[in-house]
């Protein structure tokens, strides 16, 4: 398989979560960092929006973290880096070593060619696949090996996601590329 057949593939979010502290005093945080809100009525946690790499971190009291808006590997690392030295310099104790890892990848990807969704529903004949147009445009494909999900539009639009790494991804691609071959 070549590069050129991923040439549409595009991340668009990567969630991370993980754990940086033992426990975190949130009032103390939103008070002390810019950009990092508390509303304890709305949300359990602390809101911090990072602008560059744009990144909304959800901090909470347990030490726990999601990091979310993510677009890639830098950006994971870099926005990391910006909370972690925010948080010390709130004078939180953070850990040494955030455990930090991607939980969640979306990516976009276009097959340029339009497709009958009562026609993939027919030919494929799976009991992992759901489509109710009344209610939702897309088909949902739920693909066991690697676990990822598609959401398949007539349009040639597909949006994946469960992967935790792009490896994932691309596999879950070829395995759905392979399925509509037989539909198509």
């Amino acid at each position: 398989m070549t590069d050129k057949k991923y040439e549409s593939l595009k991340i668009e979010n990567i969630v991370a979560s993980g754990v940086i502290a033992e426990s975190i005093d949130l009032v103390t945080l939103s008070e002390k960092v810019k950009n990092c809100e508390l509303n304890k009525k709305r949300f359990p946690g602390a809101v911090y929006r990072i602008e560059n790499p744009k990144i909304a971190a959800l901090i909470f009291s347990t030490g726990k973290i999601v990091l979310t808006g993510i677009r890639d590997d830098k950006a994971l690392k870099d926005g990391l880096a910006i909370v972690m030295k925010s948080v010390k310099g709130a004078g939180i104790e953070t850990l040494k070593v955030p455990k930090v890892a991607i939980t969640n990848m979306v990516c976009s990807y276009n097959l340029g060619k339009y497709i009958n969704l009562n026609k993939v529903v027919i030919t494929l004949n799976v009991e992992n696949i759901e489509y109710e147009p009344e209610q939702f445009p897309g088909l949902v494909y739920r693909i066991k090996d690697p676990k990822i999900v598609v959401l398949i539009f007539s349009s040639g639009k597909i949006i994946l996601t469960g992967g935790k790494n792009l490896e994932d991804i691309k596999r879950g691609l070829d395995v759905l590329e392979h399925k509509l071959e037989s539909a198509l």
